[in-house]
């Protein structure tokens, strides 16, 4: 493309998960035809983000506190901790409405980083510092996920008092949480199981 802004806008449009150069085109120039009421209002929407958005101190997920809704929510259960491998596993579980706890994030591309104390130390003074009487391991049924939830349990080992449980039957060999419908996920909850 000759357009240098355009071509800029495309290559960035790209970089987003799922979206390719094609898909990116159209993105582009959607926003472009539209200027007015839809480009301003993007724009601006980015701009919120990037001064609003930040990651909470306790579990990691986005908000515009320091300490995210779920973290704060006296009517959650404090005792309770799911870990799961991004924030948006954190939205599926949220959307399914059935649980209750709160979470960790991993937070990491390579799942086999996690043996290596990825985000596993903020998780650790947490169950220090808190009455946690479970963790539930909600990672991905990958093998990444599977190697991950291996290696969590190693870490958490010394912590017998904890009971640690796996989301069990629903989710299939293979399947990521940010694809799964609410009965899925609720029944994989529900089904959870010593690990």
């Amino acid at each position: 493309m000759n357009n240098k802004t355009l071509g800029r806008l495309i290559h960035l449009f790209s970089r987003f998960p799922g979206v390719g150069e094609r898909t990116a085109k159209t993105i582009v120039l959607h926003l472009i035809q539209n200027k007015d009421p839809l480009l301003t209002q993007f724009t601006n929407a980015l701009t919120n983000a990037n001064n609003l958005l930040k990651e909470c101190i306790l579990c990691r997920n986005i908000d515009e506190t320091e300490k995210c809704s779920i973290c704060s929510d006296t009517k959650r259960n404090h005792k309770l901790i799911c870990i799961v491998e991004s924030i948006i596993d954190l939205w599926a579980i949220e959307e399914a409405n059935f649980y209750k706890g709160l979470y960790h994030v991993l937070g990491i591309a390579s799942n086999s980083r996690i043996a290596q104390g990825v985000n596993m130390n903020n998780l650790i003074e947490r169950i220090e510092k808190q009455d946690i009487k479970e963790i539930i391991i909600a990672t991905n049924a990958t093998l990444d996920g599977q190697t991950a939830a291996f290696a969590i349990t190693d870490r958490l080992r010394p912590y017998t008092a904890i009971r640690i449980t796996r989301f069990a039957h629903g989710i299939p060999i293979g399947g990521e949480l940010k694809y799964l419908d609410e009965v899925t996920l609720s029944t994989a909850f529900n089904s959870r199981q010593d690990f």
